[in-house]
């Protein structure tokens, strides 16, 4: 467990609800009593969660953990917690510091007990996969074409050199071929096992010269055969993203390992609408 001092150094800052966990002795980062919310730190984010929670590490992958509720107290679900333990090489010596981001986003940091922060990926744990994305184009109107993508719900990006396009987390041979308007901005979303929202990366944004809508307005995700979807503008660790994903492949059946072509529809400068084209593997 970390000395008190260096409990209170970390927190010294910190003005968001937060709070720690570390084993104590006859505990296993599996046991059931790690899996619980303090309900303190429940009744300081006044009920900004009540089914699930997002974790979020500082190389950027995020794990999506479902809740259940036991007489008075909150408990992330078993599987759901095991495979973040899992994933995040979970020992002994380990401590968690949870802070309170937004909604049902968490802050998770990993510190040593000797007050050392792990700020990179753990030996063995994969850092998310990251979509492709077009190399730019000239300017045509209000559309500056790109050069690399990054994460998405769970990932991140990559772009081409030479006017030739590079891809590193799925197949699409010329994805240009799925998009309605050659002139759109886009990129290629692989389908992981992590996919809580859609995340545009900063090259992306910065290629395109992207604009989004306030916190919290709408984003509409136009699907094949004329249907649409919902979600919500969001920022999240710094990332422009969009909420609503996860529903949106869990509702089309995708799995993981397949693409998805997102072309992004602007009114005004501003993204307002997704354009998915689903590229599923042979």
């Amino acid at each position: 467990m970390l000395p008190k001092n260096a409990i209170e150094k970390i927190q010294a800052n910190v003005s968001k609800p937060c709070f720690w966990k570390s084993l104590s002795p006859g505990q296993t980062w599996k046991s059931k009593s790690m899996r619980i919310i303090p309900e303190d730190f429940v009744r300081r984010t006044r009920g900004a969660f009540e089914h699930r929670v997002v974790f979020s590490v500082r190389w950027e992958n995020s794990w999506q953990l479902w809740l259940e509720r036991e007489k008075n107290e909150l408990f992330m679900i078993e599987e759901d917690w095991n495979e973040f333990v899992d994933d995040n090489h979970l020992g002994p010596n380990d401590n968690l510091f949870i802070k309170h981001d937004e909604t049902m986003n968490l802050e998770v940091q990993i510190f040593k007990n000797n007050g050392v922060e792990i700020i990179d990926v753990p030996l063995g744990v994969e850092p998310e996969t990251e979509p492709f994305h077009p190399t730019p184009k000239k300017p045509h109107k209000e559309t500056t074409p790109a050069s690399s993508f990054a994460s998405g719900s769970r990932c991140s990006a990559n772009g081409g050199t030479n006017g030739r396009a590079k891809q590193r987390s799925s197949d699409v041979k010329n994805p240009e071929r799925y998009l309605l308007n050659p002139e759109n901005p886009y990129f290629v979303q692989a389908v992981t096992k992590r996919n809580d929202v859609l995340y545009v990366s900063r090259p992306v944004v910065q290629s395109y010269r992207l604009k989004f809508g306030p916190v919290k307005s709408t984003i509409t995700y136009l699907l094949p055969g004329e249907k649409k979807e919902e979600g919500e503008n969001r920022i999240y660790n710094g990332k422009p993203c969009f909420s609503g994903w996860s529903v949106l492949c869990r509702r089309h059946n995708l799995n993981i390992g397949d693409s998805v072509v997102c072309e992004l529809e602007r009114s005004g400068g501003v993204v307002t609408a997704v354009r998915v084209h689903f590229v599923k593997k042979d």
